[in-house]
């Protein structure tokens, strides 16, 4: 898929994710086989440039391109300051968010809130396109509710205002997370624009994805949760897509190298003390399933050192290991 001038590795996109698709969660997605990466969403609201958390939400130092960068707010003009200041920091995409449901997001009118004023949305995707020499890209929801479903409408906005591509996750605000992705409307948005597609809800595996893909006739899929501790769901599915077979589940040792990997950036990324309390919740989605996990993860959150996280990690997975040996 290409975005501008961008052509993408493959069709499998990394969503953003706030708390989550920091730079390290980033790089390890792209080398798993994620075609981009959308970061954490940047808020619009300048007060908060320069406070810690922005200011390593703006950093894509060492980062495979394209650079993609999600900006939230409402107003056109600090939206249209905000692409500028990503840019300046080298966002080679920017990502517009009317996508969020959360509580704290719509009360300000801000995410999936915008898809009620279908003219703040044009007003607001024209400042950002104005603004930026840069490809500028959208992601929606279906609508604000059940009986709102205007994700049609959007789309075709955001085609005349010069938007280039397009993620859609198949709910509407008021369904948040709950019941099954509405596929049939993100195929029907498919077939009302020309720009790319993103189709986004409920993909966790390779089947699913090429059913996704099949029933929407979407350009690409993004995935969200379901990468959460296992970021090599990107191989999974472009293996699938690419020869119809489905890889084994990795084996513990690979597992625990890998997370062993993430830990070690994350500490590099926040330092020892921030990288620690961040990397308990990585760990908790690695293990999540596992025999033992639940066991191992109040030790894990009781750990007050890096060094102690990581005996503790080998630990838990050389058990795994020897488990699946004995069981062989």
């Amino acid at each position: 898929m290409r975005i501008g001038p961008h052509q993408l590795a493959n069709n499998l996109v990394l969503a953003p994710m706030a708390g989550i698709t920091d730079r390290p969660f980033r790089q390890l997605c792209r080398q798993l086989g994620a075609g981009m990466a959308v970061s954490e969403m940047v808020s619009s609201n300048s007060a908060l440039w320069g406070n810690p958390k922005t200011v390593r939400r703006l950093d894509f130092s060492g980062e495979r391109g394209p650079v993609s960068v999600q900006i939230l707010g409402s107003d056109p003009d600090r939206m249209a300051e905000a692409a500028k200041v990503n840019l300046g920091h080298g966002a080679q995409i920017i990502d517009i968010n009317m996508g969020c449901p959360a509580k704290k997001v719509c009360r300000v009118d801000a995410g999936s809130a915008l898809l009620r004023n279908e003219r703040l949305v044009g007003r607001i995707l024209c400042a950002v396109v104005k603004a930026v020499d840069v490809p500028v890209t959208l992601k929606i929801r279906t609508g604000w509710s059940p009986e709102n479903r205007n994700g049609v409408n959007i789309a075709q906005i955001a085609e005349a205002e010069g938007i280039q591509a397009l993620a859609v996750h198949g709910r509407t605000r008021a369904c948040r997370f709950s019941g099954d992705a509405e596929y049939d409307t993100i195929r029907a948005i498919k077939r009302a624009v020309k720009i790319p597609i993103i189709a986004n809800g409920d993909i966790d595996g390779p089947g699913k994805a090429a059913r996704v893909l099949e029933l929407t006739g979407a350009d690409a899929i993004m995935i969200g949760r379901a990468a959460r501790g296992r970021p090599w769901i990107f191989r999974e599915i472009l293996h699938y897509l690419e020869t119809g077979e489905r890889l084994p589940r990795p084996d513990p040792r690979w597992i625990c190298d890998l997370l062993g990997t993430h830990l070690q950036e994350l500490y590099a990324f926040y330092g020892p003390d921030l990288g620690l309390r961040v990397a308990r919740k990585h760990i908790a989605w690695y293990s999540k399933s596992y025999p033992g996990g639940a066991e191992f993860r109040k030790r894990i959150n009781k750990t007050k050192q890096a060094g102690e996280q990581l005996i503790l990690v080998r630990e838990f997975f050389h058990r795994l290991e020897q488990r699946e040996e004995l069981a062989a």
